[in-house]
């Protein structure tokens, strides 16, 4: 007999009773994890909705895409995250000349075995801050499909796993910009959010002002304060406190149909696919949990859906010739779909 999408979701805890076998105090983990926002709030200036994609993608096992011009505190906002968190951290600028092995890393004469060993790169970390992604050709962002999507590089035949939790933070300019290429869309569709950091306002680029005039070092997160509260152990428990978050049948259905309405669209040639609606269900979850819920609301669902789904959607050659935008295109679609009740 086969089972449906909506009764699928609905038991994914009792197919896998391993996974509440371990009491979790979610309060206490999540006050911990609460305690990154103020602890990033230190060194960065508004963009809060950053930070709470960074949360969910965090609590999802996902990875994160962040756009904005230069200046918008991209790079800042992933480093004070890597100081907010006991985990381990590594950066990588993205260039013209990176090569794949530069990434994942290469096979080495070790002088004293007189054979040769993997020597890893800098995907072997917790946290990774890809700085500029898509100033580096496509072969080299190719290179990081695998880790993102399973965890694990190979080099030479032999694969090896990268540490847990795993997160990509990549930043990238706007593809106008000179000097950069468009992601591939397999990549983009391994990120499971995409965040745009906008210019700040006038009061909160007043508060930027202020704290340089006082001294702030951008390169030093720590003078401004911000120190770890929380750990691999608070993330990894989190995660499994998400997967026990429910999503009804008609909430799995709503998120259905909203995928299938961005296929029904005339402006584009690249709907939704199942992968994304997945995301989608996965990004709902972590968010459910962070406010104090262990279910899922729509609400949820229309908070995500546009850092989730935009950068899935591929526009026809007509659309955007007529300028259309993808963002209003999702809206469109998300307002189609009747919201359960």
């Amino acid at each position: 007999m086969s089972t449906s999408p909506e009764r699928a979701l609905s038991s994914e805890s009792r197919e896998h009773p391993e996974r509440s076998a371990v009491p979790i105090d979610h309060d206490a983990v999540r006050e911990r994890l609460g305690a990154v926002r103020t602890e990033v709030a230190k060194a960065v200036v508004g963009q809060d909705a950053a930070v709470s994609g960074l949360l969910v993608a965090l609590l999802c096992g996902g990875h994160v895409l962040m756009e904005g011009v230069p200046g918008v505190a991209k790079t800042l906002l992933v480093r004070t995250l890597a100081g907010a968190l006991d985990v381990e951290t590594r950066r990588v600028q993205f260039t013209p000349d990176l090569m794949p092995g530069d990434i994942t890393g290469s096979m080495v004469m070790e002088q004293r075995a007189g054979e040769l060993a993997f020597r890893p790169g800098p995907l072997f970390t917790n946290l990774l801050l890809a700085d500029e992604i898509n100033r580096t050709p496509p072969k080299t962002q190719s290179a990081l499909l695998e880790a993102m999507e399973e965890g694990q590089v190979s080099v030479d035949g032999v694969s090896h796993p990268l540490p847990q939790p795993f997160l990509v933070a990549a930043t990238q300019n706007p593809i106008e910009y000179e000097g950069t290429y468009p992601l591939p869309e397999a990549q983009l569709d391994r990120f499971l959010l995409k965040i745009v950091l906008p210019i700040p306002g006038r009061e909160a680029e007043l508060e930027i002002l202020a704290r340089h005039a006082a001294g702030f070092e951008p390169r030093n997160v720590r003078a401004a304060g911000v120190r770890a509260v929380a750990g691999a152990a608070d993330i990894e428990a989190a995660q499994a406190a998400v997967r026990t978050v429910t999503v009804s049948p008609e909430v799995g259905g709503y998120i259905v149909d909203i995928a299938r309405a961005t296929r029904d669209s005339p402006s584009l040639s690249l709907g939704v696919s199942p992968r994304g609606a997945t995301a989608l269900m996965r990004a709902s979850r972590a968010w459910a949990w962070l406010t104090g819920r262990d279910f899922v609301t729509p609400d949820d669902v229309k908070a995500l859906a546009h850092a989730t789904l935009v950068h899935r959607l591929g526009l026809r050659p007509e659309a955007e010739l007529e300028n259309v935008d993808v963002t209003a295109v999702l809206t469109s679609a998300l307002n189609s779909v009747p919201v359960p009740r």
